[in-house]
């Protein structure tokens, strides 16, 4: 099962639900694939969305699912890693009035260089990733990351 994660921004994430059902289409995706959507209104008969879910629902999909496909939220990712899941994110972006900046652009990049994730630029990048996650181990998540979670910080102040 892959559980896709797009956190609780007031705006819509639709580029990457697009992408993940092109690729459902195309049957590159053919394990289930969950949603929890927050503010993104997306149809499709192909996922099972949801828009708003509970810390417990969210932990028990979280537990379950064998990939997470997240925005470049913060806690998405950090709550993922944590439970030592493959998890490949994807930033929201400001040019498509996804998020009021691109920090989030930075914090894929600093979690990806550090091995914890595999992140992407844009949502076109997805299937190159897919193939790629089969063989990522990723680097077990330490929470004394102190320095990374100073840069996070200081991205998150900027906002």
């Amino acid at each position: 099962m892959i559980l896709v994660l797009l956190g609780t921004q007031d705006n819509s994430f639709h580029r990457l639900l697009e992408k993940i059902e092109e690729l459902i289409e195309k049957e590159i995706i053919k394990d289930e694939v969950i949603v929890q959507a927050g503010h993104t209104k997306y149809q499709t008969d192909k996922m099972k969305i949801f828009d708003l879910i509970s810390i417990q629902q969210l932990n028990n999909y979280e537990e379950k699912a064998d990939l997470i496909i997240t925005h470049g939220g913060v806690g998405s990712i950090i709550s993922s890693i944590k439970k030592n899941k493959k998890v490949i994110a994807v930033p929201r972006k400001h040019q498509y009035k996804e998020h009021i900046n691109d920090h989030q652009k930075e914090i894929v990049e600093l979690f990806n260089q550090k091995g914890y994730i595999i992140g992407i630029d844009d949502v076109e990048e997805l299937e190159n990733a897919l193939i790629s996650v089969k063989d990522f181990i990723p680097k077990k998540y330490q929470t004394d990351n102190s320095k990374m979670l100073d840069i996070i910080e200081e991205f998150i102040e900027k906002i």
